[in-house]
């Protein structure tokens, strides 16, 4: 059996944790420069409020039911992750964190009398020490899961937990439950099983098994199995390094001088350096962009990219910012408004797979690993931003954020202060 915890509208109740005069009031979070709509509470989506919508055309409603809005607080939200996190791991030995604010729990050999109220006791500790309410599904397999703890949203009666097991039950379920919404079913194989006239999960685990693979290849195969309850999807309590890392933002307004614009790139270097390092990876190529407001017509239109190949592998931090510096200044033209850029690697490899070069001054190397490892201990002991190059300036990405609520849990100046009479 697999469960699957899913923390509901996570974002929103992140900030009604601190905040319980918002429970029972639309709250909608805002994305980078409080641009559009990336989480909602009920409330809010009873309103009529759709994921993505730009917020300047939504703000009628705003005022009009009062809604709370709130800038993004990745700072906030990501330490209230790794608090839901730690009581899922009491619950199963292994723990596989699958987004910001879903998990999957494997209860393989656990010895489970009642999985029903196993689902529940889940959610309602995740709810009793975090403040935060998750839905709890358990199933044969990590989709059927999936689809349990969607259950949970939609009728409350369930109280944050449901274990789906029975061939009716399963089947009664995915008889209703749309195939778009099947996780593993992308746009693309939901507008071709639509064109089949495939709605329902149902429909699509009636198809036959040559279809399915002809159609869709493995992941389609391997979905379609799942929902018949044989599970075949591996459990993964390991995070794979990724195979690229990109960081990249929208400036709130737009930058026109070469020195701005290549603090803002030094930022997004310092920051892929950063997870390079987490993951124990070095780059062999990275791409720097930047370009102009593709939404302005009466204004001069930009793109420039640059291709940076390093002589070796590397996760030296100097070494990444100074070449995204470099690229930035070629790339960079005057007489034009930069909207967004960005730092991609393009190319990396692990640290144990990494080969010297031929003419590598070791004395040198040895120092810049040190320094780096210095810059990371400081920014994790103190919090980032201790340590900064010059180029970096403030250290601070240019960005809109009017609403953004305190961090409670990961500043001291912003601890909630309580008063007792």
């Amino acid at each position: 059996m697999f469960a699957l915890a899913d923390c509901n509208n996570f974002f929103a109740s992140c900030e009604r944790v601190f905040r319980p005069d918002l429970n029972g009031r639309p709250v909608i979070v805002l994305s980078n420069n409080d641009g559009c709509a990336v989480a909602r509470s009920n409330e809010a989506k009873a309103l009529g409020i759709k994921m993505g919508a730009p917020f300047f055309q939504i703000k009628s409603i705003v005022e009009k039911y009062n809604l709370a809005v709130f800038s993004s607080n990745f700072a906030l939200y990501g330490d209230m992750s790794h608090r839901v996190q730690q009581v899922l791991s009491r619950y199963s030995p292994c723990v596989e964190q699958y987004s910001i604010d879903e998990a999957f729990l494997d209860l393989r050999g656990m010895n489970i009398p009642d999985p029903d109220a196993y689902a529940k006791q889940i959610s309602a500790k995740c709810k009793r020490l975090t403040a935060i309410p998750v839905s709890v599904g358990i199933a044969p397999t990590k989709t059927l899961a999936k689809i349990a703890s969607k259950l949970c949203k939609q009728y409350p009666k369930l109280r944050g937990g449901c274990y789906m097991h029975r061939p009716q039950d399963i089947e009664k379920v995915l008889r209703r439950f749309p195939v778009e919404d099947v996780w593993g079913i992308g746009r693309r194989s939901a507008a071709k099983l639509s064109s089949m006239q495939v709605r329902t999960a149902w429909e699509f685990v009636q198809l036959p098994e040559t279809s399915i693979r002809k159609l869709f290849a493995l992941p389609g195969y391997r979905t379609w199995l799942e929902l018949q309850g044989t599970p075949c999807i591996e459990f993964e309590d390991t995070l794979e390094p990724r195979q690229s890392i990109c960081v990249s933002r929208s400036f709130a307004k737009e930058i026109t001088d070469c020195q701005g614009l290549c603090e803002q790139v030094a930022n997004f270097a310092e920051s892929t350096a950063h997870k390079l390092r987490a993951q124990k990876s070095m780059a062999l190529q990275m791409a720097v962009f930047a370009f102009t407001n593709r939404f302005k017509d009466n204004a001069p239109q930009t793109y420039g990219s640059r291709l940076v190949v390093f002589p070796e592998a590397t996760a030296d931090h100097s070494a990444i910012v100074r070449s995204a510096v470099a690229a930035t200044r070629e790339l960079y033209r005057p007489g034009y408004g930069y909207k967004k850029a960005g730092v991609v690697i393009v190319k990396l490899i692990q640290e144990d797979a990494a080969v010297g070069s031929l003419f590598r001054d070791d004395l040198q190397a040895r120092k810049n690993e040190r320094i780096s490892s210095s810059i990371d201990t400081l920014n994790r002991n103190f919090g980032p931003g201790t340590i900064l190059f010059g180029i970096q300036g403030d250290g601070h990405i240019k960005m809109s954020r009017e609403h953004q609520s305190p961090h409670y849990t990961t500043l001291w100046s912003d601890i909630p202060k309580v008063s007792v009479k």
